[in-house]
């Protein structure tokens, strides 16, 4: 992917542990709470909040793929920041103990709000968790 300006991005996924990540890319796709952001470069500055979900990045024509567990975006002079309690490439995601961590959440038995709360956030992440490896085990490059 060609920019016009020449420019790429930075992208720093940082969770309370270490490091994940510090890459140069050429467009990062985002998992926000509502949705899905790209970003290239000379974006706006934005600060965001994220959905459990896919971090992508692609760079020189490949695509690379993160599960990120929530958190918050910041984007500001071509540097995408991501602040995440829990971040894993998907080709370390264990897709058997994502099936397993999904069962156990639709097991739970919920009675007040809270807890169906809780139990629809365990469900949407162990989905997200999911859906991140199998595209990193094989799945299709383009997207």
């Amino acid at each position: 992917m060609e920019t016009t300006s020449g420019k790429s991005l930075q992208c720093v996924v940082v969770t309370p542990a270490k490091a994940v990540l510090d890459e140069p890319a050429e467009f990062v796709s985002l998992p926000m709470f509502d949705g899905e952001l790209g970003v290239l470069p000379g974006r706006a500055p934005l600060i965001g909040r994220l959905g459990p979900g896919e971090l992508r990045l692609q760079q020189n024509g490949t695509a690379r793929r993160l599960f990120v567990d929530g958190g918050f975006a910041q984007i500001r002079s071509d540097v995408v920041t991501v602040l995440t309690p829990r971040a894993m490439p998907a080709e370390e995601i264990d897709s058997a103990a994502a099936r397993q961590e999904l069962t156990a959440a639709q097991a739970v038995v919920t009675k007040s709000a809270e807890e169906q709360d809780a139990r629809r956030k365990a469900e949407e992440r162990a989905r997200a968790l999911i859906r991140v490896a199998e595209h990193g085990h094989g799945g299709s490059s383009g997207h």
